[in-house]
């Protein structure tokens, strides 16, 4: 894609803000008319820019109510491995997001869950039984103090 110049970052900051909006309402938050404000998103959407529109939720209010971040350590790191593991990860609902990484841990995790009952059966049931695993530290979520999805976005001059 083209650079993305001060009219589409406008648009993906309102879209980052309410993503129900329509092309009639981000048109005139961004000052242009309809049809040119939809070809733009169209072309973003192209792109790849805009991965998905979803709807997020209140853990809480779902009974989702234990968030733990859980780092992951492998015994060996071969590809076959490495991949297989990922794969059994991918599967697993509770994991809301899962990053490979380059430090201590090999992996961290993101679980959500209902109560701590339901993240034991997840360890022992689900992880636990995922091949080369070498180590599992779990840290739990006392109070969310920000959580966003917005990413930070530099408007062109």
């Amino acid at each position: 894609m083209d650079t993305l110049d001060a009219i589409d970052m406008k648009i993906l900051q309102a879209l980052q803000e309410d993503a129900r909006l329509n092309t009639k309402e981000i048109a005139h938050r961004i000052g242009l008319s309809v049809t040119p404000t939809y070809e733009r998103l169209k072309k973003i959407e192209r792109t790849g820019v805009i991965k998905n529109y979803v709807t997020l939720l209140d853990g809480e209010k779902i009974g989702k109510t234990l968030t733990v971040f859980c780092s992951v350590t492998l015994q060996l790191h071969s590809q076959r491995l490495i991949k297989q593991f990922e794969t059994a990860i991918k599967k697993m609902e509770e994991v809301m997001e899962c990053y490979h990484l380059a430090g201590t841990y090999d992996y961290m995790l993101k679980i959500v869950v209902d109560d701590m009952r339901s993240y034991q059966f997840f360890l022992t049931n689900k992880l636990a039984a995922v091949e080369n695993i070498a180590q599992v530290h779990s840290s739990f979520v006392m109070t969310p103090v920000k959580q966003t999805t917005a990413f930070q976005l530099k408007l062109p001059s």
